[in-house]
């Protein structure tokens, strides 16, 4: 077994071991300072919910996608490290602080939007944000000054004046980020971002989230059921499912390539269906195709005008150059193909292991909706 290779937080026990007439001091590793939240062996439990059960984890600086359907625990977890809710038991640092006794110095350094409506409908978005900030601990001045750069960050600077009651829902979640940021803290924690924003809106809010640590070098833990918005957004994602702890890689661990190619062409005037000429040619060259009769399915976009070959070495690009020209096809893409994160669990609740993602959730990768209210605790 290596050593720890990170600094350590260390905790000190006095024991008195049975036949000692000296107490002895027992040095137990922790936490990992360099970990911006951790966790170990957290559990929560209500009479007839278990919420978290025994979940470590160690999360590190960036963007951290939390996933989780609905009662997956993602909320509870988010107000045990805010230091609301007192667990069950184990325990959890965020920034290196206890969240059973620094409860109120994690919120000073720590930012949090939540996931449902609780805006004031009656006041500007400047009012409510400088409240924010004093609330946060800014002297006037410097909450006002701070107040306008935020809005101007999210996009809000032109209606900062407006009644929040107006706003469309992608400006309410602009002004729940807004409040979040506005004290400049080391970590934000942002619940379901996204929730109820039309395409566009949702692009833009994931572009905002990802600024965050790149033009401002804050660290953030974003929830969501869509593991699409994840994959586009995060370094790193978390997924629990239950309570417990299923998956922890980084983006690039779930979306590594493949030994699959996917290749589209064009159809032409001698062959109406290009995708199926081009299958049956290298089939007859002997040519291994995935899935049903090379079919994409699902995961990329064409689906159904896609062939997933099995690329066994480099003669397998020039079979598919040469078929291709061989039938007067146009190639649009030749190109090795990366898993999805929903794939990636599509095939582990294949092998047995309890998913968060149905066999048919497409290319959004939407986590399964349980719907038992579970997490709202």
């Amino acid at each position: 077994m290596h050593p720890p290779t990170g600094v350590y937080v260390w905790s000190l026990t006095r024991i008195q071991p049975s036949g000692l007439t000296t107490p002895v001091v027992r040095a137990t590793n922790v936490f990992s300072v360099t970990a911006v939240i951790a966790t170990e062996a957290l559990s929560m439990r209500f009479p007839r919910v278990t919420a978290l059960d025994r979940l470590t984890l160690d999360i590190g600086p960036g963007v951290t996608g939390l996933v989780g359907s609905n009662g997956a625990g993602k909320s509870t977890l988010i107000k045990i490290l805010l230091g609301l809710s007192p667990a069950t038991e184990g325990r959890a640092a965020v920034l290196g602080l206890d969240v059973a006794t620094s409860g109120a110095a994690i919120r000073e350094r720590v930012g949090y939007m939540p996931e449902h409506d609780c805006l004031p409908p009656d006041v500007s978005a400047t009012e409510f944000v400088v409240h924010m900030a004093r609330m946060s601990g800014l002297p006037p001045t410097a909450a006002r000054e701070r107040t306008a750069d935020t809005l101007r960050h999210v996009g809000l600077y032109e209606e900062r004046y407006r009644p929040i009651g107006g706003y469309s829902t992608g400006m309410k979640q602009r002004v729940k980020l807004a409040q979040a940021l506005v004290h400049d803290p080391r970590l934000v924690l942002l619940d379901e971002p996204t929730n109820g924003l039309d395409p566009v809106g949702r692009d833009e809010m994931l572009g905002l989230i990802r600024r965050i640590h790149t033009d401002f070098g804050i660290s953030v833990l974003v929830t969501s059921h869509l593991l699409g918005e994840l994959e586009r957004t995060c370094d790193h994602v978390v997924v629990i499912d239950g309570g417990t702890l299923l998956r922890s890689s980084s983006t690039s661990d779930f979306t590594q390539t493949t030994a699959t190619l996917a290749v589209e062409v064009t159809d032409s005037d001698t062959h109406p269906d290009g995708t199926g000429a081009l299958r049956k040619v290298l089939t007859d060259a002997g040519v291994t195709l995935i899935g049903h009769d090379g079919i994409d399915a699902e995961g990329l976009p064409g689906a159904g005008h896609i062939l997933l070959i099995e690329a066994t070495g480099e003669d397998t690009y020039d079979v598919v150059r040469d078929s291709v020209a061989g039938l007067g096809l146009g190639l649009v893409r030749m190109e090795q193909r990366r898993h999805q994160i929903a794939e990636v669990f599509r095939t582990e609740q294949g092998a047995g292991q309890t998913a968060a993602v149905p066999a048919a959730a497409g290319t959004a990768g939407v986590v399964q909706q349980k719907g038992s209210g579970r997490d709202e605790h």
